[in-house]
């Protein structure tokens, strides 16, 4: 990559448009996965390539090539297209160039591993999936990527970044005639290959809970106090909060501009959201994002007020607000564009077992199946749940959908609890087809009353 890094630099100074940069890419992974029995997947990949992204007088053009004597077309088919669409003034925010080679990935390199070690670490916990004894199917899936980029623009940065990612995702099925239950978990982030070593107790765990599930009464819908554990309290920030905060949506959004303005409270003082990419380890974080903007953490809600939005440089300036390093871009196929890293609600100070003590009838939510959300309306489907009774934690129960209007959900937020907890894992965030991004989200056990349970 050195010879096109050192090409690259060159062409983004003296540019003729007013902003240009150029996003080099290579690429290493190993996958494999397993669907029952068989195993499905095995292999390793390579691959390479880059992107240019030229802006002038407003109008962007965007390229991506894969041969490296492509790169000099490139460049100039970006030019083309933005001096054809420019018409007005292009408006990015400042950002002070940035020079240097970083590095994020921590522990056992994965690339040090065999092939042959990785397959015998995910069929030894399909074994065990498959040892349950109403365990119909299960799904073992793994991948390490190593990812090294380097970044050029016309604002005198030259940056080059290395990450190296690792997770697995277990998955068993359970079944009784018609009743079909599912559990997991996934693990990943850039803590190296040992963090996806002796698990096998999460995977007894995931036998036991989907076999759990079968047994488990459904739920009385209604409206109830609810109790979210910490990894359901992560999905509600980034999916029903994340989204409705990134910065090209609110512009894009007059009515939901109208309500996202800084200094609107939406909940009580314990209540506390951000966004922070400094967390290196965790499978959202970053040093820097995909325009070398400094990856920073941002309150979204302090203090339950509205503090902040989440930035591209564009959007920066198109709404006047401070560069918070969210651009960021799933490989050198595509553009940046407004994203989360990691979506948390800070800790709180209630313990768990003071949070259910004055629960006469309620639910305690934990994990997360699936869910979706349609402007300020969310539902989400949790693992598994538990009855709550006079304080107690009950039965398990299952089939629990929550929804809800975010707004009016986050002022019933009463307690925050003090067991903080961040996940990562195998999937990630979509938008404007990029997916799966690596994100990470969390927090602690969060109490909210009178939310509807179906």
């Amino acid at each position: 990559m050195f010879e096109q890094m050192e090409r690259a630099k060159s062409l983004t100074q003296n540019a003729p448009v007013d902003y240009l940069e150029i996003r080099l890419e290579e690429r290493s992974s190993s996958s494999l996965s397993f669907s029952g029995r068989e195993l499905d997947e095995i292999g390793e990949k390579e691959s390479s390539g880059g992107c240019v992204r030229a802006c002038h007088k407003g109008g962007w053009g965007f390229t991506s090539f894969n041969r490296p004597t492509d790169l000099e077309k490139a460049v100039k088919d970006a030019i083309l297209q933005a001096k054809a669409v420019g018409s007005s003034v292009t408006a990015l925010k400042y950002a002070p160039p940035v020079s240097g080679h970083f590095i994020q990935g921590e522990g056992e390199n994965p690339a040090l591993i065999s092939l042959e070690e990785k397959l015998a670490v995910a069929r030894s916990y399909n074994d065990i999936i498959l040892r349950g004894k109403r365990v119909v199917s299960s799904r073992i899936s793994y991948v390490d990527r190593a990812i090294k980029t380097y970044l050029a623009a016309s604002n005198g940065t030259s940056l080059s970044q290395e990450r190296t990612f690792t997770g697995i995702t277990i998955s068993a099925t359970a079944r009784d005639g018609v009743n079909v239950q599912r559990a997991y978990q996934s693990i990943g982030d850039h803590r190296g290959f040992a963090n996806v070593r002796n698990r096998e107790s999460a995977a007894e765990e995931v036998v036991r809970r989907a076999e759990s599930l079968l047994d488990a009464p459904k739920i009385n819908g209604g409206r109830y106090t609810v109790i979210l554990d910490p990894k359901l309290t992560g999905v509600f920030a980034h999916e029903a909060f994340g989204h409705m905060s990134e910065a090209d949506f609110i512009s894009e959004n007059p009515a939901i501009a109208a309500k996202m303005t800084k200094g609107t409270r939406f909940g009580s003082e314990i209540l506390n959201i951000v966004d922070d990419g400094t967390l290196l380890a965790e499978a959202g974080g970053y040093p820097y994002d995909d325009e070398g903007v400094k990856a920073q953490k941002t309150y979204l809600i302090k203090e339950g007020l509205l503090s902040g939005h989440l930035h591209s440089r564009e959007t920066a300036a198109k709404m006047d607000g401070d560069l918070t390093g969210n651009a960021r871009a799933i490989s050198y196929r595509f553009k940046p564009i407004v994203r989360m890293s990691c979506t948390l609600i800070e800790n709180g100070k209630t313990p768990f077992e003071e949070m259910i003590s004055d629960v006469k009838d309620g639910i305690y939510a934990v994990g997360m199946l699936g869910g979706n959300t349609d402007l300020e309306q969310f539902t989400f489907s949790a693992e598994n749940a538990f009855e709550i009774k006079n304080g107690k934690i009950g039965g398990l129960i299952r089939d629990v959908i929550l929804t809800g209007n975010l707004f009016e959900t986050l002022h019933n937020i009463d307690r925050v609890g003090n067991d903080f907890a961040v996940f990562g894992g195998m999937g990630g965030c979509g938008k404007e087809g990029q997916s799966p991004l690596p994100v990470s989200d969390g927090g602690p056990h969060i109490r909210i009353q009178n939310l509807l349970i179906g």
